[in-house]
């Protein structure tokens, strides 16, 4: 019943929206440049503490990449071509500032303050050449940052239960992380301290409007180029945003089938449906995914089997292959086994889509959106 039920969904998917003959593989990966879990060493205290860290993988394997991360997943990259001769690439989905901790508590939990993600490397360990090995990953055309956002964190719904002293996240406060979701911590209202364009009314969507624009600035100044394209943490966000996004020349937006908006004033959470393709009122692109390479977050799923029965459905229906695949599966700065296993699987993966499927082209998310644009046979993009 359960693989009827998949086999479903994944048909389901893919049916409408645009279509093509070519094999086309991309990969999205989001939270690079947020952090997560600091240490080990802090896991493993918050756990000593009773906070329960090990119900969210999450907490128990993602962090900012090591430069031996970083090496370790590179590697692996290079190690394939696609029929025009590139490597995979990762979209890499990637977070701009993360808080300014120290600054935060000498305002006494009144004011909140950010710096920039290349200024947080500086603050671990194994990590002072990371941002480096980004450029060269950028060189090799493996790793292509794209905008999430200025921060990983919903800063008014974070500001407020430290200065009510919540006692989870003013202990994480004192590690330097705030990453508590809703399996280890409720926070009330359906909320998740991850998803930063969530809402409780429409003052605060305002305020993220100005999150983004300065965020997307913060984008450009480091990496040279503007983001085309943009994926809101937790794929929650209000439609309103799509118009500062377009304001920044954000072209394509990233997602999932649905995308959930703020929670505002309500008891259930409303969503839109979104197919590939789609354009909406500022002439932007959707993008959905319709696989997953998520070994991290479902260590008892067959996870290569699984993402290519995935792209295999992808491309009978004649549509890309968007595979999800968050920055924790690359992680082994808390648990190396965690980067071994999946990096071992992914080169699985690779081995697998090459074999059967040789005329594959890896792309970026945004290059996809243009291939989309550009397609004169595809005009009547309303659904």
């Amino acid at each position: 019943m359960f693989d009827l039920k998949g086999k479903l969904s994944r048909n389901l998917i893919n049916i409408p929206g645009w279509r093509t003959n070519r094999r086309i593989v991309v990969i999205e990966s989001d939270d690079w440049g947020s952090i997560r879990m600091p240490s080990r060493e802090v896991y493993e205290s918050m756990l000593k503490a009773g906070i329960g860290v090990d119900k969210c993988p999450y907490n128990k394997y993602d962090s900012l990449a090591s430069e031996s991360d970083l090496d370790a997943l590179f590697n692996v990259l290079v190690k394939f071509k696609d029929k025009n001769g590139n490597h995979p690439i990762l979209t890499a989905n990637t977070v701009m500032a993360n808080p300014d901790f120290q600054k935060i508590r000498e305002s006494g939990f009144k004011e909140y303050h950010y710096e920039l993600f290349t200024e947080t490397f500086k603050k671990y360990p194994n990590h002072q050449n990371s941002f480096y090995l980004w450029g060269k990953g950028m060189e090799e055309k493996i790793f292509h940052p794209q905008f999430h956002g200025r921060e990983h964190v919903n800063v008014n719904l974070w500001m407020h239960l430290l200065h009510n002293k919540q006692k989870a996240f003013l202990k994480a406060f004192d590690y330097g992380f705030w990453g508590l979701g809703p399996s280890i911590v409720h926070v009330g209202a359906r909320r998740n301290i991850q998803a930063s364009f969530d809402a409780s009314d429409q003052a605060e969507i305002e305020q993220h409007s100005l999150f983004i624009k300065d965020g997307l600035g913060l984008f450009h100044n480091l990496f040279g180029y503007k983001s085309q394209s943009f994926i809101a943490n937790n794929f929650i966000w209000a439609s309103e945003l799509n118009k500062t996004l377009k304001e920044n020349e954000v072209t394509i937006l990233q997602g999932m089938k649905y995308q959930l908006l703020p929670i505002l004033s309500q008891t259930r959470r409303q969503k839109i449906r979104h197919v590939l393709g789609e354009l909406n009122d500022q002439k932007q692109t959707y993008l959905i995914r319709n696989c997953a390479f998520e070994p991290s977050q479902y260590p008892t799923f067959d996870n290569v089997n699984n993402c290519l029965k995935d792209i295999s459905t992808a491309f009978f229906w004649k549509k890309p292959a968007i595979i999800s695949s968050h920055r924790l599966n690359y992680i082994g700065y808390i648990n190396e086994k965690n980067l071994i296993m999946n990096l071992r699987d992914l080169e699985k993966l690779f081995v697998n889509i090459l074999k059967e499927w040789p005329e594959v082209e890896f792309m970026t998310s945004d290059r996809l959106g243009e291939c989309i644009s550009s397609d004169d046979q595809f005009s009547n993009r309303t659904f």
